[in-house]
């Protein structure tokens, strides 16, 4: 059973109400007590399926009552005499849980997204790096070394942030992670295009020529990624295995188009942007519907309305997009065809 202590400090005129409304909610265990003159604190060892119903309502709080401070704390252990009663209904509970897709709360996900969607040094050298070893491994073809590669690339974070940030309608937050997304793809088409001044483009290489075009199977791989990815993130998962994955799609048709370019091979080029704009978009598809299904929402009244129309316009968006590359690909082994 995962478990989670919130830990809220509540101004004395405010904490009885607080305080009878709190233990309503479920939880395992409930303390009391004086933090200060001013304030008390009170400690709810809660289940981490509820913690986010909880911390809505706490949050909703905050926004009115000065002086109100919330933490949360994971608990590793917690010894108790359980009785054959609970004991039961946790298995029932166990059960439940086992049929439905489990995740942090809303509040934790903002937490450790929001980290993911700025240019920060580490970002920008963790592109640079998986970048040159990609371009490396194109020029040798060496599925290992591209593959080595992809567990640096930091793709999966500003993917999965333009995601999450389009169900919640929070534009700021989108805008931040779409430019860090796109200062990486610069950054690694200019590193291409560079190699290209001192090495021949491997089109002999299979690893570089699969990146020149483009097929349904790679958008459904990139669905694959995407959904991966969100689950990754909704359970809190180690993020570098399934980042992998995430970069596999990404970064090495980035690689591809700035090779292409740099050598002025347009048709190749094209064909490797097709792929780039497919696995992108099929990506946040993915992540986006997951997110959707998890039942992320906003708990603020007036956002509530926003991240609906958001969440709408963003799968229609991100839909077309796809719909229309499958087309352009359709057409495109048409015309090769004749």
């Amino acid at each position: 059973m995962d478990l989670q202590l919130i830990e809220a400090y509540v101004p004395d005129k405010y904490f009885q109400k607080i305080d009878d409304s709190l233990q309503e909610h479920p939880h395992m265990s409930y303390w009391v007590s004086t933090e200060s003159k001013e304030r008390m604190l009170i400690r709810v060892l809660v289940e981490t399926k509820n913690t986010e119903e909880i911390l809505n309502y706490l949050e909703n709080v905050s926004n009115l009552v000065e002086g109100f401070e919330v933490m949360l704390f994971p608990v590793q252990t917690y010894i108790t005499r359980v009785t054959d009663e609970e004991k039961e209904q946790r298995r029932e509970e166990k059960e439940e849980e086992a049929n439905k897709l489990q995740r942090a709360s809303r509040q934790e996900l903002i937490g450790s997204i929001q980290k993911s969607s700025h240019i920060t040094l580490t970002y920008t050298l963790l592109v640079i790096i998986s970048a040159v070893v990609v371009t490396i491994g194109f020029i040798q073809n060496s599925q290992a070394v591209i593959i080595g590669a992809m567990v640096i690339a930091p793709m999966l974070g500003p993917v999965i942030s333009m995601a999450f940030s389009s169900i919640l309608g929070n534009f700021p937050l989108l805008r931040s992670s779409s430019l860090t997304l796109t200062y990486a793809v610069v950054i690694v088409v200019g590193i291409s295009i560079v190699f290209t001044f001192f090495f021949p483009v491997p089109m002999d290489s299979s690893e570089f020529a699969t990146r020149t075009h483009v097929n349904i199977s790679d958008i459904v791989l990139a669905l694959a990624s995407g959904t991966a990815g969100a689950l990754s993130i909704l359970n809190r998962l180690p993020g570098s295995l399934v980042g992998v994955m995430v970069a596999v799609a990404l970064l090495p048709p980035t690689v591809v188009l700035g090779m292409t370019i740099g050598s002025g091979m347009w048709q190749e080029a094209f064909g490797s942007f097709l792929l780039l704009m497919g696995n992108i978009n099929s990506v946040i598809l993915a992540a986006i519907i997951v997110f959707s299904v998890s039942g992320i929402r906003p708990v603020k009244w007036d956002e509530v309305d926003k991240a609906r129309t958001s969440r709408k316009l963003s799968i229609l968006f991100v839909s077309l997009v796809i719909i229309l590359l499958v087309i352009i690909i359709t057409f495109s082994k048409n015309v090769d065809l004749v």
